[in-house]
């Protein structure tokens, strides 16, 4: 089969970026108000708000596909089940309250609830957490494999494509373009799996072709990397993407009944990436795993479609990246340098951390090569300090004082911190090797649980 990129294949790709641009500048309002740049006006109906959060939930696609052709079915007990569950709590107990409180962000929240501190403690993780690097590493692989450009060139040009519009539209391109993207991203996989399908063998046969490592549920997993990857799950508590959305609808109740649709597209498009990344693993061995998708595309679709299936990984990956280099500029104009100097220009400062955190990005890229890797240590770093002050800013009943909430935040941060760099520096055959072997995430997550529960069982000031 003729596996060169030709103009057939670039048609749809070339229609996309049209498109993306065209309701990108199309959805900006000239003099936006804070609310309107920041959460449109709060104003999403449920179709946008699932359109918006299914998308940018899913831009990590290339590390799922090396996931899957590492470690087999695995991926549905790490990346599908532990989500659907903390997402499906999110939806009932969380939703309506994040939209009720009205706040911008995070954030925003903490300073309201512990002060200046915590607010600051908590906008610096964040920023950490919301760094769109891996997600340009990604889109510039692909760039490289379709235009062969130079990887500087694609870096540069993916990233200028997935924000320009963003600079001007603020949150309304973001869920405008995420439509369009949530259309291509479904659609790439359907044609995929559908040629996939009549070329090659049934699912059964699949099935029966793989080893016993890619049939196993932990997928030769060590049950500590296994817990940990189970709790990395509860992120979507301290999601700033969940929080920026329902704060974004127009009521509770769409927030709520939205994230319950968006579960039911995650298990749909799970269901796809797994089945055929195990295709992958059958019908392509000795590839290197980031690229088990775009390789099946090459190898099996024909002109045209293969650029249909392209443009949806585009999709997929492109929706992160806007939406998370406008959450960390939103985090880096509102919530630093906003608290900091006052808030009356607010806007001017999201748009300059958008292009700040787009050069950031770039440069961080090259230190973190591996997606996995990363959502694997950006979770055990930073969960552990904010998920129980961020759960107990919406539950009173179980809140700290704002001495008590912050010190708990800077102790939980240095313990799992501490352990994750003795890790790097003491390592074997290039794996961390953790102190009494225990992952990073247990002692900063423990010592979290402990010092609420050690507070709680005594009468405390909620307002000292």
């Amino acid at each position: 089969m003729n596996t060169s990129f030709g103009w057939p294949d670039l048609i749809p790709l070339l229609l996309y970026v049209a498109l993306l641009l065209y309701l990108g500048y199309k959805a900006r309002r000239k003099h936006a108000s804070q609310e309107e740049f920041l959460l449109s006006s709060r104003s999403l109906t449920i179709p946008a708000f699932v359109a918006t959060l299914v998308t940018t939930w899913y831009g990590g696609i290339l590390g799922i596909g090396e996931f899957v052709y590492r470690n087999g079915l695995s991926v549905w007990f790490v990346f599908g089940l532990p989500y659907y569950i903390f997402a499906l709590l999110f939806a009932l107990f969380l939703a309506s309250k994040v939209r009720q409180a009205n706040n911008y962000s995070i954030p925003d929240m903490l300073y309201k609830t512990y002060g200046r501190p915590s607010g600051s403690l908590g906008s610096l993780f964040l920023l950490f957490m919301t760094s769109p690097a891996p997600y340009i590493l990604m889109l510039a692989i692909l760039i490289q494999q379709i235009l062969h450009w130079s990887f500087i060139l694609s870096i540069l040009i993916g990233t200028f494509f997935s924000i320009v519009y963003v600079y001007k539209g603020g949150f309304r391109s973001v869920v405008e373009t995420d439509k369009l993207q949530f259309i291509f991203m479904f659609t790439g996989f359907i044609l995929l799996f559908a040629y996939l399908l009549s070329q090659s063998i049934s699912p059964l046969e699949l099935f029966g072709k793989l080893d016993e490592l890619h049939k196993s549920p932990t997928g030769g997993l060590h049950w500590q990397q296994m817990a940990v990857w189970f709790l990395i799950a509860s992120w979507t508590f301290i999601d700033p993407g969940f929080h920026q959305r329902c704060a974004a609808a127009k009521t509770g109740g769409v927030a709520r009944k939205g994230i319950f649709v968006s579960i039911a597209f995650w298990f749909l498009f799970d269901g796809l990436t797994m089945l055929t990344g195990l295709y992958a693993v059958v019908l392509l061995p000795d590839i290197n795993p980031l690229m088990g998708y775009p390789q099946l595309a090459v190898h099996f679709l024909p002109p045209f479609v293969r650029g249909l299936f392209f443009t949806g990984l585009f999709a997929i990956i492109m929706s992160t990246i806007d939406s998370y280099t406008f959450l960390s500029a939103l985090t880096f104009g509102l919530d630093i340098f906003g608290h900091w100097k006052g808030k009356g220009r607010t806007n001017r400062a999201v748009q300059f951390g958008l292009v700040l955190t787009a050069f950031i990005s770039i440069g961080l890229i090259l230190a973190f090569p591996s997606v996995i890797q990363l959502w694997y240590n950006l979770g055990s770093l930073f969960i552990p300090p904010l998920l129980l002050p961020l759960l107990a800013a919406y539950f009173p009943a179980i809140r700290l004082s704002r001495k008590k909430t912050f010190l708990n935040m800077l102790i939980s941060f240095l313990l799992t911190g501490g352990l994750f760099l003795w890790g790097q520096i003491h390592t074997l055959n290039g794996e961390p090797l953790f102190l009494l072997s225990i992952e990073p995430f247990f002692p900063g997550f423990i010592f979290s649980l402990l010092w609420y529960g050690f507070w709680k069982l005594k009468p405390i000031s909620l307002t000292s």
